[in-house]
C-alpha cells in the first residue's frame, strides 16, 4: 500500500469516527429532548382531566413544537422559505418554553411528593381536585408565556457597556483608541436583517477607531444570512482603522471557510491564528476558535506562538472566543483580551453553570496587568429570548501610557 492510500485510509477512519462521535451526541441530546417533552405531556394531560376536548389539541400543538426546531433546522438547509422559518422560529421559542414549563411542573411535583411525607395540602375532593388542577394549568401556561415574552423584549433590547482602560504601554502618536467591539452576533434566521440593521446603527453612532468581533458572528449555516443579504447591513460598518474579527465555535459548526469568505467578502478581516499591527501602534490578534481542532483535526496556536513573531513592547490585543485558560493569555503578555461565548447562560438559571464552567462569565477582570472581558453578546442561540441578562455592545477606551 503506497503513502497517498494509507493517508487516504487515515483520512476516512477519522471521518468515520467524527460522524460516528456526532451521530452518539446527536442521539443524547434527542433523546433529551424527547424525555423532557413527554414529561411537560403526560403532566398537561392530568392538568386537563376536567376538560377533555382540549387534549387533541394538546396532542397537535405538542407534537408540532417538539419537532419544530430539528424539522425548521433541516428545511432552511434545503428550502429556506417563510415555512422554514416559520417552523425555525416555533422551535426556537419552545426551547425557552419548554424549561420554563419543566421548572415550574417540577417545582409543582416537589410539592406533591412533600404533601406524601407531611401531608399539609387540602384532601382531594372529587371534581374540585380536577377544577384546582385545570386552575394550575392555565397558571403555569399563563406564566410561561409572559415569561417567555418578557425575556424576547430584553433579548431585542441591548446595552452599552463603556469602560476605559489603561494600558502600561505606549502607543506611539495614539494615546489611545476606542474599540467598539460585539460577540455571539449569531447571525442567520433568528438574527436577521432588523436586527443587524440595529447592531451597525448602534455601532456607527459610537463612532469608534476599529470594530472588533470576538467570534460566532456567522450562526452556523451561512445559507440564511446570503439569502437575507445581511451582508448589505456590514458593509455599513464605519471605522476609520477597519473591522476584525476571529472565529467561534458556530462558524465551524456551519463550516468556517464558507462563513470566513463570506465576511470578509463584505470588509470584515478575520484573522484566523494571525496577527495584524495597526496604525503602527498596537496589535490585534485573532485566535482560531478551540473547536478548531474538533472539526478539521488540525491544531490551533497556542497564545505564546501567536505572539512570538510581533513587538510585544507594543499593546496586544487579542480576541480569543471562548474565555478559557486565561492566565495562559497573562503569561503570553496579552495587554487586552475580548472573548463571548458563555452567553452569561442566556436563561436563567444556566447563568449560575457558566458562572462554575469559566473563570468570567461575564465582565471584565484584570490578572497582573492583563485585562480581561467576556461579553454575553449581541445575539441569541436557539431561542430569541434571554433572562438574567441582557445583550450588549461594548465602547473600550483604551488608554496607553
Amino acid at each position: 500500500m503506497n503513502l497517498a492510500a494509507v493517508i487516504q485510509l487515515e483520512l476516512n477512519t477519522i471521518y468515520t469516527m467524527k460522524n460516528m462521535r456526532f451521530i452518539i451526541f446527536f442521539s443524547i441530546i434527542l433523546g433529551i429532548h424527547f424525555l423532557v417533552n413527554f414529561y411537560i405531556y403526560k403532566r398537561g394531560l392530568q392538568g386537563l382531566e376536567a376538560m377533555p376536548q382540549l387534549i387533541p389539541y394538546l396532542r397537535g400543538v405538542m407534537l408540532f413544537l417538539v419537532l419544530a426546531y430539528p424539522v425548521g433546522r433541516f428545511l432552511e438547509k434545503a428550502w429556506y422559505s417563510p415555512v422554514s422559518s416559520f417552523i425555525h422560529w416555533s422551535g426556537a421559542f419552545w426551547f425557552a418554553g419548554m424549561l420554563y414549563f419543566v421548572l415550574l411542573i417540577f417545582t409543582i411535583d416537589i410539592i406533591r411528593w412533600s404533601n406524601i411525607a407531611l401531608n399539609f395540602l387540602p384532601e382531594k375532593l372529587g371534581d374540585s381536585y380536577l377544577q384546582v388542577k385545570l386552575i394550575t394549568t392555565y397558571v403555569v401556561t399563563g406564566i410561561v408565556v409572559v415569561t417567555v415574552v418578557i425575556g424576547h423584549i430584553n433579548a431585542w433590547t441591548p446595552k452599552i457597556v463603556k469602560q476605559t482602560i489603561k494600558i502600561n504601554k505606549p502607543g506611539n502618536e495614539r494615546k489611545s483608541v476606542k474599540i467598539v467591539a460585539a460577540s455571539d452576533i449569531h447571525l442567520g434566521t433568528i438574527i436577521g436583517p432588523r436586527k443587524t440593521g440595529k447592531l451597525v446603527k448602534t455601532i456607527n453612532s459610537l463612532k469608534p477607531d476599529i470594530i472588533l468581533f470576538a467570534g460566532d458572528v456567522v450562526d452556523e449555516d451561512v445559507k440564511p444570512v446570503i439569502k437575507q443579504n445581511l451582508g448589505k447591513n456590514l458593509l455599513e460598518l464605519k471605522a476609520p482603522l477597519g473591522v476584525y474579527a476571529s472565529t467561534g465555535n458556530h462558524e465551524y459548526i456551519g463550516g468556517a471557510d464558507n462563513a470566513v469568505n463570506y465576511l470578509e467578502s463584505h470588509d470584515i478581516k478575520i484573522l484566523r491564528d494571525e496577527s495584524v499591527l495597526i496604525d503602527s501602534c498596537f496589535y490585534i490578534i485573532g485566535r482560531e476558535d478551540r473547536e478548531k481542532t474538533a472539526f478539521t483535526n488540525l491544531p490551533r496556536k497556542t497564545v505564546q506562538e501567536l505572539v512570538e513573531n510581533i513587538d510585544n513592547s507594543k499593546p496586544l490585543i487579542l480576541l480569543d472566543h471562548q474565555p478559557y485558560n486565561l492566565e495562559l493569555a497573562q503569561q503570553a503578555g496579552i495587554d487586552f483580551q475580548i472573548s463571548g461565548h458563555t452567553h452569561h447562560g442566556q436563561l436563567w438559571p444556566f447563568g449560575y453553570i457558566t458562572s462554575k464552567l469559566f473563570e468570567v462569565s461575564r465582565g471584565y477582570k484584570q490578572k497582573g496587568n492583563s485585562h480581561f472581558y467576556v461579553s454575553t453578546g449581541f445575539g441569541t442561540w436557539g431561542p430569541p429570548v434571554r433572562l438574567g441578562n441582557r445583550p450588549e455592545i461594548l465602547e473600550f477606551t483604551l488608554e496607553f501610557e
